[in-house]
C-alpha cells in the first residue's frame, strides 16, 4: 500500500536504575521485543523507539513517531517511569496511545524471590515485575493534560483475553487507517422521498476523512460503450463461476450485465475508488437507463473484493460497509423485510448487490420482469448471510448534528427466505425480535444497515474511541 497503516511502539523505564541493577535493562528490553513480536501482522507495520527512560528522549521519540506518521502508539509500561518521560512522546505525536500495563508472569514467586538474601538484587527482580506501578501517574497526567488513553492490563504471556483485546485495538486502528485514506463514489442521486438516508457528506469526511467524487451516470454509460465482445464474453463466463445462474436467465441479459460489470471495473480504476453509493433512473435516456437496471451483479462482484456498493445512495451506509469489509467481517447492503414472531426472527435483506463473499453457499442469479418501485429490469442477486455469528451496523447522523455508530450482534439463521430474487436472510438476536426492533429503531437509524459474519461489536467499540465517536450496542 501507498501509505501502510503504522503503529508505534515505546517502552519506559528510568534511567537511574541501569547502573543500580545488573540485567534490568536487557530483560526489560527483551519484554520489549516480545510485544512488538505480538504486534506483528500483514499490513501493518511496526514503529519501534525502544526504551524511553529520559525526558530528553521522550521529546525526541514524539519527533520521530510524528515523523513516521504512526496511526496509533501503543505504550508498553515495563517498569517504573516516571510521567515526564512519557507525556512528551504523546504530546507531540499527537494520536490516540494505548497503555500496556502487562505483568512478565502471572505472579512473583514469593518464596524464590524471598530467597535472594541479596536486597539490591531483589529490589531489580521487584522492579521487573512492577509494570503496573506507574499507570495511575500517568493516568493522572494525561487526564490533566487532555489527553485521550485506553488501557489494556494483562499478562505478557498466556494471557489470550489480554491479546485479544490487544488485536481488537489493532484492527480498530487499521480500519480507521483504511477509512481515512478511502475514496467513496457517489454516482446519481438520493431515491426520491426517503429523508432518512440524507446525508452530510463534510460531515463524514470530518468524522472518517476520506475523499468523495462526484461521478456521472454519463461516464459509466460512455465506458461500456468501449467494452468488447471478447470481454463481455469472458465477463459472463466469470459470472458463471462465481455464481450460481439459474436457468430463466437470458442470454442477452447475462451479456447486458457482463457489459456493465466491466465498464463498472474501469469507472472504479479511474477513479481509485474504494467504496460506492449509487442510485439513478436514466428515465429519458436509453443508455443510462441501460446502465444502472443491469448494474447489480458487477456491483456485488465489486463488493465482493473489498470495494462495497451501497444502493439508493445511501452514503452512510457505504460507510458502514466499509468499515465492517475493512474488519473482515464483510459487509452486505440490507434492511427490515418482515418479522416472524413465530420463529422470533427478523427478516432482513435488500435489492441490488450482495456481498457474495459472506454468502451461505453459492449466490443465485434470477431474472425480474420489473425493479420494484424502481426503474428497469433484469438480472439480480438472491443470497442468505452465512449461518451463525453476525454483526449489524448502522452510521447515525443524529439530531445534534454528529455521527454515531449502532451495532447489535446476532445470529443467521437457517429456515424459509422469500425467493423473490433478492438478498435475504433471517436474524435472532439475544433480547428477541421484538425487543431489537424496538431498541434498534430506538436510535433513529436510517432504514438501511451492513451485516457482516462474526461477533465484532468490541471492534466497533474500539474505533469509535479512536474516532471519539459515541457507540450504542443494542445486543
Amino acid at each position: 500500500m501507498k501509505y501502510p497503516a503504522k503503529i508505534g511502539l515505546f517502552g519506559i523505564g528510568l534511567n537511574a536504575y541501569w547502573p543500580q541493577f545488573a540485567g534490568l535493562k536487557k530483560r526489560l528490553e527483551g519484554y520489549l521485543g516480545i510485544v512488538e513480536g505480538k504486534l506483528q501482522r500483514p499490513g501493518v507495520e511496526i514503529v519501534n523507539l525502544g526504551l524511553v527512560d529520559t525526558p530528553e528522549k521522550a521529546l525526541e521519540a514524539g519527533h520521530q513517531f510524528r515523523a513516521a506518521d504512526v496511526d496509533v502508539i501503543f505504550l508498553h509500561v515495563t517498569t517504573y517511569a516516571l510521567s515526564s518521560t512519557v507525556l512528551p512522546v504523546v504530546q507531540r505525536a499527537k494520536v490516540p496511545v494505548i497503555i500496556l500495563n502487562l505483568a512478565p508472569a502471572a505472579a512473583i514467586d514469593y518464596e524464590k524471590f524471598n530467597a535472594l538474601g541479596d536486597r539490591t538484587r531483589m529490589t531489580g527482580e521487584w522492579l521487573a515485575h512492577c509494570a503496573a506501578c506507574p499507570v495511575p501517574e500517568i493516568a493522572n497526567v494525561f487526564k490533566r493534560a487532555g489527553i485521550d488513553f485506553h488501557q489494556v492490563t494483562g499478562m505478557l504471556h498466556d494471557d489470550p483475553v489480554c491479546w485479544n483485546e490487544v488485536e481488537a485495538w489493532i484492527e480498530a486502528a487499521r480500519v480507521a487507517h483504511t477509512m481515512f485514506h478511502n475514496r467513496l463514489g457517489l454516482m446519481g442521486h438520493y431515491y426520491s422521498g426517503m429523508l432518512d438516508i440524507s446525508s452530510d457528506t463534510t460531515l463524514q469526511c470530518a468524522t472518517f476523512g476520506g475523499h468523495m467524487e462526484i461521478l456521472e451516470v454519463d461516464e459509466l454509460a460512455a465506458l461500456r460503450r468501449e467494452v468488447s465482445a471478447k470481454q463481455i464474453k469472458d465477463r459472463v463466463a466469470r459470472f458463471k463461476k462465481v455464481f450460481d445462474v439459474q436457468a430463466d436467465c437470458s442470454p442477452a441479459e447475462l451479456e447486458r450485465a457482463a457489459r456493465t460489470s466491466v465498464a463498472l471495473d474501469r469507472l472504479v480504476k479511474a477513479h481509485d475508488l474504494g467504496s460506492l453509493a449509487y442510485f439513478y433512473s436514466g428515465t429519458g435516456n436509453a443508455e443510462n437507463e441501460d446502465a444502472i437496471s443491469s448494474i447489480i451483479l458487477g456491483n456485488s462482484l465489486l463488493t465482493a473484493r473489498g470495494i462495497p456498493v451501497a444502493g439508493e445512495y445511501e452514503v452512510k451506509n457505504a460507510q458502514a460497509m466499509k468499515i465492517m469489509d475493512a474488519f473482515g467481517a464483510g459487509g452486505s447492503f440490507t434492511e427490515y423485510y418482515a418479522m416472524d414472531f413465530a420463529a422470533n426472527v427478523v427478516l432482513m435483506g435488500h435489492d441490488g448487490p450482495g456481498h457474495i463473499k459472506i454468502a451461505e453457499g453459492k449466490t443465485k442469479v434470477r431474472p425480474l420482469k420489473v425493479y420494484h418501485g424502481k426503474v428497469g429490469r433484469g438480472l439480480s442477486v438472491e443470497m442468505t448471510v452465512k449461518h451463525g455469528a453476525v454483526t449489524l451496523l448502522s452510521v447515525v447522523e443524529t439530531a445534534e448534528g454528529k455521527l454515531k455508530l449502532l451495532t447489535a450482534e446476532g445470529e443467521s439463521v437457517p429456515g424459509p427466505i422469500l425467493e423473490i430474487g433478492n438478498t435475504n436472510s433471517r436474524y435472532q438476536f439475544s433480547i428477541g425480535a421484538r425487543q431489537f426492533a424496538n431498541d434498534w429503531n430506538a436510535h433513529g437509524p436510517a432504514h438501511h444497515c451492513a451485516v457482516g459474519v462474526g461477533h465484532i461489536a468490541a471492534k466497533l467499540e474500539k474505533l469509535g474511541r479512536l474516532l471519539h465517536l459515541e457507540v450504542s450496542r443494542v445486543c
